[in-house]
């Protein structure tokens, strides 16, 4: 029952926020012409290691550079991205791993995966 409520809510959540989500997605396309996602990798249930989507709100490749911090200030974060991150936006496409089954809407948040 709760995969059964987790892929319809999932599916309903998708299909609402993917006008806003598509345009978006576009924005970041057209800055340097990559990717608008970012997966990130997660440990899942029984340690099972999953690409997390995330719309992508750094620059490309930001995750290379060595340097850990997220936070507002940091210059790697497009122009874009600070809307991104202002209204959560990289949050919603992570409904397409609850839809294909590798995170619930409702449950702990998959950890880092260590050692990258």
């Amino acid at each position: 029952m709760k995969r059964l409520f987790d892929m319809v809510s999932s599916l309903i959540g998708l299909m609402i926020m993917s006008p806003v989500l598509l345009v978006f997605m576009f924005f970041v396309w057209i800055h340097d012409f990559r990717s608008p996602f970012y997966i990130a990798p997660r440990v899942g249930r029984y340690g099972k290691i999953f690409g997390m989507v995330k719309l992508r709100s750094m620059i490309a490749d930001a995750d290379k550079s060595g340097v850990n911090s997220t936070a507002a200030g940091n210059v790697r974060i497009t122009r874009v991205g600070h809307l991104i991150r202002r209204y959560k936006l990289d949050e919603f496409s992570q409904l397409w791993n609850v839809l294909i089954g590798q995170m619930n809407l409702v449950g702990p948040r998959p950890q880092v995966q260590k050692g990258r």
